[in-house]
């Protein structure tokens, strides 16, 4: 299947050498490009796009509140969010994960890890780099605006040890292994967690586990 991709930025030339880009791909596809986020949104609808790799700085309607449009959208259900940002001065790329994105990548990645990632992020998986993810998380729980943490009652013990494998960057399959499971009870684990938490992927049971202190900065 050919994934549909819609690029919103709100630089011509990033948005057209990231077209040249998935162009190249042979099982992708172009099918708009926004230069602001209300664009984003409407592109997202109209050109029935499967993903949209969205800035987070742009005029209008910036990317995060772009993403919380499309992910709160019955008719986009389907629809996945790869944020771009530039890392080191994008705070808010934890607002974004937790509107709803699926992952996001640093502008300056290279040309075959962009196409992995949209890949990934299409396929329904997250994409999120432990490392940094950390670093990031640490500095939003640090400020003052943080939300005060609340841990996933919910969950039994064995969904709060999966848990805490998601957020430290493992598959399904590495789950599985590090617990003594069959992949297939490993992946069954983490949809009914997502569905307790009423998390729509795996970015946003990270953002859970470091909010409720499973999992602290520096351990990864």
């Amino acid at each position: 299947m050919t994934i549909r991709v819609l690029l919103a930025d709100d630089q011509t030339l990033v948005r057209e050498a990231f077209a040249m880009l998935v162009e190249s791909a042979p099982d992708m596809a172009v099918v708009g490009q926004a230069a602001t986020g209300r664009q984003a949104v409407e592109l997202t609808r109209s050109a029935r796009a499967d993903l949209v790799v969205m800035d987070i700085r742009m005029p209008d309607l910036d990317g995060i509140e772009a993403t919380r449009l499309i992910a709160a959208d019955e008719d986009l259900a389907g629809v996945r969010v790869l944020v771009l940002t530039t890392y080191d001065t994008d705070e808010n790329i934890v607002d974004a994960l937790r509107a709803g994105a699926s992952g996001f990548l640093v502008k300056d990645t290279r040309p075959a890890e962009l196409l992995d990632a949209i890949r990934t992020v299409a396929a329904g998986e997250s994409l999120l780099s432990p490392g940094p993810t950390a670093r990031l998380i640490e500095r939003f729980l640090r400020s003052p605006s943080a939300p005060a943490a609340g841990g996933p009652e919910c969950l039994s013990e064995r969904e709060r040890e999966v848990l805490t494998l998601v957020a430290r960057g493992l598959n399904n399959t590495e789950i599985a292994r590090a617990l003594g499971l069959s992949p297939l009870t490993a992946k069954t684990h983490v949809s009914r967690i997502m569905g307790k938490l009423a998390a729509r992927d795996r970015a946003q049971l990270v953002i859970v586990a470091y909010e409720s202190g499973m999992v602290t900065p520096g351990s990864i």
